[in-house]
This record gives structure tokens, C-alpha cells and sequence, in this order.
């Protein structure tokens, strides 16, 4: 069992806690941008350099994309068997809410197994590895500090929000979302917000720069007609849409779960076929190869051509992808794969009723599904609206409300939980 050093009982100034979130945001932007450097050099190489080399079409290539999905599986399970990595966003949670901590001792085979992941076309995301790792430096730094529980579960908040400002790009949102991860109703550790959101703030900056990504939208979303109050109710429904796209969600991937644990299987050939699977998947619904981020793009340029039906159906496919994704040892997150099944959604129910704008329909069911998955009903708009570079959030907050309300009862996290629910510790 995980044993942290010896903890100092004393309580730290704010002045004090807020150098040590400056010192995190520093180091993990530096972190998140070769992780990023890495994880794009992987994807260049595996998947543009080597198709040229082979003088393949693109067309052509991804027929043969489980060939690279199989080899991926095999190899993130020979790294999660030898090197050994974290099991998801429900420990990690766990952890924080029992010991104010994440466990660090298997962050590099994390960074390992979450990097194969990636870059061999799994459908799952980059954002619970980025907690998992990025979460545990901030625990490492505290243990090195001899901190208190209370103050290491800060700075464990700080390095999960630094990380994700990296990567969606917006400082405030990411902040807010690392602290509603571990709670069904909203945000709950409210004194480490201004922590986290400086830890944030400078690891955003780093990366930027580092990187020479541009600070604001992700995508380019078609225009839209003016906002008028009766484009409410158009909110309204979406949400709703979007409750139900994610509880079908929630379904498949605890259908996936029962069905995958009955069979008594060796962990390495299980990511192998995992792998297997989702590069099959692939070959049918070339959409759902990746964790989404590039493809959502695709689906506001070309969603019109695909068509509703295609659309729904890789939607259905990405679902039942990242199940397998997760439950067969791939290391990686739900976000983005729950953006782009809102997407895919949201534009095949634009198609089916042009009454409602494509933007207004994405949007709006990017954020209802992703918040009735996560139950992160604050920070989810505040991304989306950076990274869409819209006005839309009035109507991306009345969706997001309504789909929140109707699956309170259901969670996909069964570690989130009240802040009352375990033992107070000292700030």
C-alpha cells in the first residue's frame, strides 16, 4: 500500500501555497509541452511519414489501420504489464477524496501507456492521463514539501488544472474543471480555486509559447443567425437529446465492462484485441479513429456530405470504441470522445431539422452529453465556448442545465462524491 513521508501539521500561508502552484504551473507547462512534442512526432510518424514511405493513399492506409490498432494494443499492455500505470479517472478520484493524493509511483509507465495509446488511434482522449500524471507531480511536490493532507490535495488540484489548461486551452475553465471532477454536483473545494487557477494560468502561458499554438478557438464553426430568446427552446430539446445520447453511452460502456470481465482473459492479449476491435471499427467508421479532437473539424467542413444516418451511426460506433478503448487497458479519458459523439449528433439532428443552425445543434450537444457523462456542469461551457470561439453560451448553458437535471440519477463515475463524505482535513 501507498505510504506518503511523514506529514508537517502546520498550516501554510496563502502567500506560501500560491509560490508553490506558481512553481507546479512552471513545471508542468514544461511537462505538457513535450508530452505534447512526443505525442504529435508519434502521430506524424506513424501515421503520415509511413503511408508516404509506402507510397499509400490515405483511403488505402486506413483499410489497414487495425494492422497499427493490434500492434498499439499489444504494446500498451506489454508497458502496462512491465512498467505498470494507473487505472483511470475513478482511482485517481478515489485517491484524492481518501488521501488528498494521487499515487506516483506508476506515473512513467502512465506516461508510457498513455502515450502508445494516442498515437496508435485510440478512441479515448488525452485528459485522464493528463490528471492521473500531472495530479501525482503536484502530490510528489507536496510529499517533497512534507506538506499536510489538506495542503497536498491542493496542490494535487493545481497540477491536474495546470495540465488541462495545456491542452484545452482555456485557464478558467480547466481550473474549474479539475475541481469538479470529484464531485457529482459542482464544484466543492472552493479554497483552492485561486491556487489552481494561477497554477493554470502559467502552465496555459508555457505551453503556448512553447508550442506556437494560438490562444482561442479550436474550430471554425459556420455562422449562425442572430441569437433570439425562442432559440432557447431550441436549447431546450437539445439538452435533452444530449441526456439521452449519454445515458445510451453509459449503457454500452457498463455492457462493455460486464461483458469483458466474464471472460477470463491475460491483460496483454486483451489491450491486443482491443486494439483489434477499435481498428475494425475504424476500417467501417473511419471517423471514430483517434480520440476526436482533429475529427470534429471534419464533421463541421464535411457533415453535410456524410450525411444524418452515417453520422448517428458514428456517433453509435465512437461509443462502443471507447468502451473498448478503456475496458480493454487502453489508457486514456472520455472528453473529447464525448465531444465528438455531440458533434456527430448534434450535426445529423441539423441535418434532420434545419430549423436549428449546425453550430447551435454541435454546441449545445457537445455540451449536454459531456455534461450528463462527467457531471461538470460549469467548466464544460466556459471550454467550449473558448475553444469554439462562439457567443453561443446562453444556449450551450440551458442545454448543458437540462441534460444535467435529467441524469443526476446516473453516473458514469461511481467514485465522484460529496466533499462531506469523507473526513475533513486541514488547509
Amino acid at each position: 500500500m501507498f505510504k506518503p513521508p511523514r506529514l508537517e501539521n502546520h498550516r501554510l500561508t496563502f502567500n506560501r501555497l500560491l509560490f508553490y502552484a506558481v512553481c507546479l504551473g512552471i513545471g508542468i507547462g514544461c511537462l505538457a509541452t513535450i508530452y505534447y512534442f512526443l505525442l504529435q512526432w508519434g502521430l506524424q510518424t506513424l501515421w503520415t511519414t509511413l503511408p508516404t514511405a509506402l507510397q499509400w493513399n490515405p483511403a488505402k492506409f486506413q483499410r489497414f489501420a487495425w494492422i497499427f490498432t493490434t500492434i498499439g494494443g499489444f504494446l500498451v499492455g506489454l508497458s502496462v504489464h512491465y512498467l505498470g500505470a494507473p487505472s483511470g479517472i475513478n482511482t485517481a478520484i478515489d485517491e484524492i477524496h481518501n488521501e488528498g493524493r494521487i499515487d506516483y509511483r506508476k506515473t512513467p509507465g502512465m506516461i508510457v501507456a498513455s502515450l502508445l495509446s494516442l498515437i496508435f488511434g485510440s478512441s479515448a482522449g488525452p485528459e485522464s492521463p493528463l490528471v492521473d500524471i500531472n495530479g501525482s507531480i503536484g502530490s510528489w511536490f507536496s510529499d517533497k514539501l512534507k506538506l499536510s493532507q489538506g495542503n497536498t490535495r491542493v496542490l494535487t488540484f493545481c497540477g491536474m488544472g495546470a495540465a488541462l489548461g495545456a491542452f484545452f486551452g482555456s485557464p478558467l475553465g480547466s481550473a474549474i474543471l479539475a475541481l469538479e471532477l470529484p464531485h457529482r454536483f459542482g464544484l466543492e473545494y472552493y479554497e483552492a480555486l485561486i491556487p489552481v487557477m494561477v497554477s493554470t494560468v502559467i502552465s496555459f502561458a508555457i505551453f503556448r509559447s512553447c508550442t506556437g499554438r494560438t490562444i482561442g478557438g479550436f474550430y471554425e464553426f459556420h455562422s449562425y443567425p442572430a441569437f433570439h430568446p425562442s432559440h432557447l427552446i431550441f436549447a431546450v430539446l437539445l439538452g435533452m437529446i444530449g441526456a439521452a445520447a449519454a445515458t445510451l453511452f453509459i449503457f454500452i460502456f457498463s455492457r462493455t465492462q460486464h461483458f469483458i470481465q466474464a471472460v477470463p482473459i491475460h491483460p496483454i492479449l486483451l489491450t491486443t484485441l482491443g486494439g483489434l476491435g477499435i481498428g475494425l471499427i475504424a476500417g467501417v467508421f473511419p471517423l471514430t479513429l483517434f480520440y476526436g479532437e482533429r475529427e470534429i473539424q471534419i464533421i463541421i467542413d464535411t457533415g453535410a456530405q456524410v450525411g444524418w444516418k452515417l453520422l448517428l451511426l458514428s456517433a453509435i460506433a465512437k461509443m462502443i470504441a471507447v468502451s473498448l478503448c478503456l475496458h480493454c487497458g487502453f489508457r486514456g479519458g472520455y472528453i473529447f470522445a464525448l465531444f465528438f459523439i455531440g458533434a456527430s449528433i448534434g450535426m445529423g439532428v441539423s441535418l434532420l431539422v434545419p430549423y436549428v443552425p449546425p453550430s447551435v445543434a454541435m454546441l449545445c450537444m457537445m455540451a449536454a452529453v459531456t455534461v450528463a457523462v462527467m457531471k461538470t456542469p460549469v467548466s464544460i461551457p466556459v471550454i467550449l465556448s473558448v475553444i469554439s470561439n462562439t457567443d453561443l453560451i446562453p444556449m450551450i448553458t440551458v442545454a448543458t442545465i437540462v441534460s444535467f437535471l435529467l441524469t443526476m440519477k446516473i453516473s458514469l463515475i461511481p467514485t465522484q462524491r460529496a466533499r462531506n463524505s469523507v473526513p475533513e482535513t486541514p488547509f
